[in-house]
C-alpha cells in the first residue's frame, strides 16, 4: 500500500482569541478619547437593544461613541448619548439619533458595576462598538476621570518609552 504524501507546510490555524476574522468581529466605532480622558480599569461586553435602521446605520459606519456613557438604573444597564446617524433608506421608521438604549449584560456583572460606579469618580465609558456573529456589542470600561496633570504624566511616560525604544533600535543598527 502506498502512503499518502505528508503535508509539508500546512496553513497555520487561526487563533480565535485575537483574530477578528476567526471570531467574526468587526469594529464599527472606537472611542479613542476614552483612554485619554479616563484611567480605564475593568472591561465588560454588553449587547445593545437596537432598531433595524440603527443596525444598518452602524454597519454604514455612522455611530459615534465620543459623548456616550453608561448608567445603572433600577438594576438595568443603559447607554446614553450614543449618536447613531439616521439611515436614509429607512422610510417612515426613522430612529432618534441620541435616544437612550438598553444594554444587555449578566446580572452578576451589573451587580458588580453598581457597587463600583457608586465610588467617587468612577464612570462607565463605552470604548468600542463592534459586530460579533452579526450582533452589535459594546465594550464598556469602568474608568476614573483623569486630571490635567494625569494626562501630562501619561504623555511624558509614553514619550520616554518611545525614546528608549528608538535608542535601542539605533544601537542595534550600528
Amino acid at each position: 500500500m502506498a502512503r499518502p504524501p505528508a503535508m509539508t507546510n500546512p496553513a497555520p490555524a487561526r487563533s480565535a482569541k485575537r483574530d477578528p476574522v476567526a471570531t467574526g468581529e468587526r469594529d464599527a466605532a472606537v472611542n479613542r478619547a476614552a483612554s485619554h480622558n479616563y484611567e480605564l480599569q475593568e472591561r465588560i461586553e454588553c449587547g445593545v437593544v437596537l432598531m433595524g435602521s440603527e443596525v444598518k446605520s452602524i454597519r454604514a459606519g455612522r455611530a459615534n461613541l465620543k459623548d456616550a456613557y453608561g448608567l445603572v438604573k433600577d438594576g438595568e444597564l443603559w447607554l446614553l448619548n450614543l449618536h447613531i446617524g439616521s439611515y436614509e433608506n429607512a422610510g417612515y421608521s426613522h430612529h432618534e439619533p441620541t435616544r437612550t438604549r438598553k444594554l444587555l449584560a449578566k446580572r452578576d456583572e451589573i451587580r458588580k458595576l453598581i457597587g463600583k460606579t457608586q465610588q467617587r469618580g468612577m464612570a462607565l465609558v463605552p470604548t468600542r462598538m463592534y459586530f460579533r456573529k452579526g450582533k452589535v456589542k459594546v465594550e464598556l470600561a469602568l474608568g476614573r476621570g483623569k486630571q490635567l496633570w494625569d494626562k501630562r504624566e501619561t504623555e511624558r511616560r509614553r514619550t520616554a518609552e518611545r525614546e528608549a525604544r528608538e535608542a535601542v533600535a539605533r544601537a542595534r543598527k550600528s
